[in-house]
């Protein structure tokens, strides 16, 4: 926890803000070993980050001074993320890296070789999804959450959300074999879609073309999806 975020509830006067969550206060004791008197850096959430001094640290409250929030948080990664549900761990570490990493909108997609009993996991609870994307922002410094969607049918999306999307992005979809290497740096908005585990099938792979998305690769190593994730996203921003 690089930064302690901050929900707005938390901000009791103009200068005063508490914490009574049991995971942010083990963190504070634990990992911080914080003390009163220290300063550590705070956030809150959807907007400026700033410094705080912590005023006392109990059992169950930690209470601090808050001084004026007013730094902006890291600019987001302007690629929107279409990823193929991954398994309900690896769901998880996903959503941090790619908050982390500063992605502001993404689209959790079914495909072929996404089971199905992956969509009744508890990770997509709404309060589950939440607290990874907190972990991420917190990790990165940020304060803004993503927006996050649940394609639970790939032939709709593809076919009435997807051409739309790309009228403003550039559309890529990565999979092993592709001719083009995925390109470094972007400049402009684009869009980037990651299949499962076991890959895309053909039939995929030629909708997203056909809607506007070009075939990039990384190489000849395959790579876990939360891997590839990560070196695409960090290759293209």
């Amino acid at each position: 926890m690089n930064l302690i975020l901050l929900a707005p509830e938390d901000l009791h006067a103009p200068h005063l803000a508490r914490v009574r969550d049991p995971r942010r206060l083990r963190h504070l004791k634990e990992v911080h070993r914080a003390a009163p008197g220290d300063e550590l850096t705070l956030g809150v959430l959807g907007g400026g980050i700033g410094r705080g001094r912590l005023l006392s640290l109990e059992a169950e409250e930690a209470r601090f001074e808050v001084d004026t929030l007013d730094q902006a948080p890291p600019p987001a990664l302007d690629i929107e993320l279409v990823l193929a549900l991954p398994r309900p761990r690896m769901l998880a570490r996903s959503l941090e890296h790619v908050t982390a990493l500063g992605v502001k909108r993404l689209t959790l997609l079914h495909t072929r070789r996404v089971e199905k009993s992956y969509w009744q996991s508890p990770e997509l609870r709404p309060e589950k999804i939440h607290e990874h994307l907190i972990l991420g922002l917190e990790q990165a410094r940020d304060t803004r959450l993503p927006e996050i969607e649940l394609a639970t049918r790939f032939k709709p999306f593809v076919e009435d959300l997807l051409p739309g999307r790309l009228a403003a992005r550039r559309g890529l979809v990565a999979h092993p074999g592709m001719e083009q290497a995925c390109p470094r740096g972007l400049t402009e908005p684009a869009l980037l879609v990651v299949g499962p585990e076991g890959g895309l099938i053909p039939y995929e792979v030629e909708q997203l073309q056909a809607a506007g998305c070009e075939g990039i690769h990384l190489g000849e190593r395959i790579l876990r999806v939360e891997t590839a994730v990560v070196a695409l996203l960090a290759r293209l921003g």
